[in-house]
């Protein structure tokens, strides 16, 4: 009698936890390991995270000291009792303490039929949003304008780069400018000088419950390595992709914006340039064109403003708003 108690018990557990994970499919967090993948061509580069689960405890999920008749018995009961929109976690294990986890709809020991009446839908697919890193995610301008003020006597305000060619602002030659910024990256203002943007972590954990978010930025390949490394300091394991457009380079081929965007299949892009907002608008991505409390000069460009599939905000609750009606709607 006991027996049978605790074996209901166990199958009431896992229908809960399985009509749990279809409620909210990100009710646990996915802890990212350090392993990636990158590639790169002439036309800019691609750094791509691979998932990882750490000490996930969610029963039904067995470790390697289970057999897998276990592990099957379990899967039957779960197919059996639990609405079939779930997609089941497919738990392959990679290390100690550590699993690669994929989710699986209707494979393996889980079909089961549809005993109990419901409909086998998926859970819809997750909102694919690029974002930009300079204006956006960091104060990239703040902190270029305070070197070249420091090293060349410049003294500019920010309110003045009423474009982001800095050849205009700062009176020299395209190629000038262009060395000048290669010179920044070298020095302290730019490696430790570019702070996160008030608001844009807590938005961006929001919203990776329902989107997925890959960086989309214009920033050479020069700078990637840093790149990548600051935003594993402040936006660790947020972003599924971050794709480098080359833009502005010393060397090297550039891609464009839009190019990137479809090439990822995003609905929507987050970027403070408006030259960017109206050339992936053409194609039909949704921007949201970023110009921060309104301080941005640069993002003030009438055309864009009126493209049909721009959207102005001004902060990120903004963009968490706007967001969150177009995946609803």
């Amino acid at each position: 009698m006991l027996n049978k108690q605790n074996k209901l018990r166990s199958i009431l557990y896992t229908s809960v936890m399985s009509h749990t994970i279809r409620s909210d499919p990100f009710c646990y967090r996915r802890i990212h390991s350090n392993s990636s993948s990158s590639s790169s061509s002439s036309n800019g580069s691609v750094l791509r995270f691979r998932n990882r689960v750490k000490g996930l405890t969610l029963r039904g999920c067995f470790d390697s000291n289970h057999s897998s008749a276990a592990a099957a018995e379990a899967d039957h009961k779960a197919g059996a009792l639990a609405p079939q929109r779930v997609r089941y976690l497919d738990i392959g294990f990679a290390g100690e303490g550590c699993t690669d986890a994929r989710l699986v709809n209707g494979r393996g020991s889980n079909q089961r039929g549809n005993p109990l009446g419901f409909t086998h839908n998926p859970l819809p697919e997750k909102f694919v949003v690029a974002v930009d890193v300079d204006e956006v995610l960091g104060n990239f301008v703040s902190a270029l304008n305070r070197f070249i003020a420091d090293r060349y006597s410049m003294n500019h305000s920010v309110s003045e780069y009423h474009v982001y060619e800095f050849f205009k602002i700062w009176n020299c030659s395209r190629d000038e400018a262009d060395n000048r910024v290669h010179e920044f990256f070298k020095t302290p203002y730019f490696k430790t000088g570019i702070h996160p943007l008030p608001g844009a972590q807590m938005a961006l954990h929001k919203l990776s419950r329902f989107c997925s978010l890959s960086v989309v930025t214009s920033r050479q390949n020069i700078i990637k390595d840093h790149t990548i490394e600051w935003l594993e300091k402040y936006y660790p394991g947020l972003f599924q992709e971050i794709h480098f457009g080359n833009h502005f380079a010393l060397d090297g081929a550039s891609k464009p914006k839009s190019e990137i965007c479809r090439s990822l299949g995003a609905k929507v892009l987050i970027d403070d340039n408006p030259r960017y907002a109206i050339e992936c608008a053409e194609v039909g991505i949704r921007v949201l064109l970023f110009d921060y409390e309104n301080s941005y000069p640069w993002s003030k460009m009438q055309s864009a403003d009126q493209h049909p599939l721009v959207t102005k905000v001004h902060n990120w609750e903004e963009v968490e708003q706007q967001l969150g009606s177009w995946v609803v709607s």
